[in-house]
């Protein structure tokens, strides 16, 4: 069964918290967890992106010039795509991007993604996170203790809104409450910092 070392907000050791072995012993996965990770971009796609055809831009109803005689290239319209603020061929129509992964797919590719975390090291786990009050160089300082060092994902097993307050002016901290996680987040991240709790909820969610 994996453990790991768990720390205080003073980054010092606090104890051992052992981890469920079928979330966070797993080797492998690389397909489910790039089937996954395509789902939840494609998923969060818009989709809105519009250009209009040659017979949707305005204008262009009149022969620009006479068939003959000018010496110049014949042409019908002065929409068409070669010329400047012609129609747009062959762009961007809306759509809908949505993929579907089964449930139990998106399950294991999040404990494979886990599993690949822990083992490079990843993730640090603390006793819990509390801050005295809700300022960017409280998070900032509590986050040099731990010895974390560029992307950072701070997992929560509730919401807070000290900690909240604390990490929206840092650019490379992004929170979420277990076990609500992108899987992209957790791809993302040079370091997860997480509550023992938070884990926890991971773990429950994922293992049902």
């Amino acid at each position: 069964m994996p453990a790991v070392t768990m720390l205080n907000a003073e980054g010092q050791e606090a104890g051992t918290l052992e981890l469920n072995e079928r979330v966070f012993g797993r080797q492998g996965g690389e397909a489910v967890v790039h089937r996954a990770l395509v789902t939840e971009l494609a998923n969060a796609r818009q989709g809105t992106a519009s250009t209009k055809t040659r017979g949707e831009v305005s204008g262009g109803g009149a022969k620009p010039w006479r068939q003959k005689g000018t010496g110049r290239a014949r042409h019908g319209s002065r929409r068409s795509p070669i010329w400047t603020h012609g129609g747009t061929v062959f762009g961007p129509k809306p759509r809908d991007y949505t993929q579907h992964i089964n449930k139990k797919e998106k399950h294991a590719a999040m404990m494979y993604a886990l599993s690949a975390r822990l083992a490079e090291g990843a993730i640090t786990v603390v006793d819990a996170l509390n801050l005295p009050e809700p300022k960017t160089k409280q998070m900032a300082s509590l986050l040099g203790r731990l010895n974390v060092e560029g992307k950072a994902l701070v997992l929560l097993p509730e919401p807070d809104e000290a900690v909240r307050r604390a990490s929206a002016n840092l650019p490379n901290v992004r929170l979420r409450v277990a076990p609500n996680v992108p899987i992209r987040e957790v791809l993302w991240a040079d370091k997860i910092v997480a509550t023992a709790e938070a884990l926890r909820r991971l773990e429950e969610n994922l293992a049902r």
